[in-house]
């Protein structure tokens, strides 16, 4: 029997690198959590309240690590939105709390790029985010740094400099919706599977960004990522 074939080369597999070794992450989706610190949800017009947490995605090519970022066509206004990322090796569907951190790989750093004005409009007009959002290159990041190696992190500074100047500040423990909870409450929506990445929101103090701007972004325990703006 001949083998299948396809009819045009298949794309390569989107992958991050992971930190101290030579192996690769295979990215199957993108869940991205909206509005999952409470100063961010305010800022956006949104309740600082507990609410019950909703989610879109990315494309898996989306996520790349690399030094630079290409500003993307159809906007004049493209913010930065620094987050923790979670990488699973595992998934499955209503996952307990209890067990939900067993299915962590690691954690990366990532900016949740975002075509602001083509967001605001889909809003607008109560349509989908994804023209704001999972645009090509939308999703700089780190290496991933395996759970194995860092733990599970729960408190620590998240922040993003521009041209050296604090953008954003705040901490891990400011996440509304803790990942065991993302993770559970994402299991009851989506069956959940190894390669699945979730970005787990932003804090205070999104804005603009500008063509030649020099990026920096830290996570404690986590890990750096740097970039700029062409």
């Amino acid at each position: 029997m001949n083998a299948q074939s396809y009819a045009f080369d298949p794309a390569p597999i989107p992958a991050l690198p992971v930190s101290g070794s030579t192996l690769l992450f295979p990215i199957h989706r993108v869940y991205c959590v909206g509005r999952n610190y409470a100063a961010h949800a305010v800022e956006m017009g949104g309740d600082p309240d507990r609410e019950p947490p909703f989610f879109f995605q990315k494309n898996p090519d989306d996520l790349y690590v690399g030094d630079s970022f290409p500003y993307p066509s159809a906007s004049q206004d493209v913010h930065h939105e620094i987050e923790l990322i979670v990488a699973l090796k595992d998934g499955g569907v209503d996952i307990p709390q209890g067990r939900a951190l067993d299915c962590v790989f690691g954690y990366g750093v990532a900016l949740d790029m975002t075509r602001r004005d083509l967001q605001a409009r889909a809003k607008e007009m109560a349509r989908p985010w994804e023209v704001g959002k999972a645009f090509e290159k939308s999703g700089p990041c780190s290496a991933l740094r395996a759970a194995s190696e860092i733990g599970h992190p729960t408190a620590g500074a998240i922040w993003l400099d521009v041209n050296g100047e604090r953008r954003q500040t705040g901490d891990l423990d400011q996440l509304v919706w803790k990942v065991p909870e993302m993770i559970s409450h994402l299991s009851g929506l989506f069956r959940l599977a190894a390669g699945d990445i979730i970005m787990t929101g932003t804090p205070a103090g999104v804005g603009p960004v500008e063509r030649g701007d020099a990026m920096r972004g830290h996570i404690d325990g986590v890990g750096d990522i740097a970039f700029r703006v062409i």
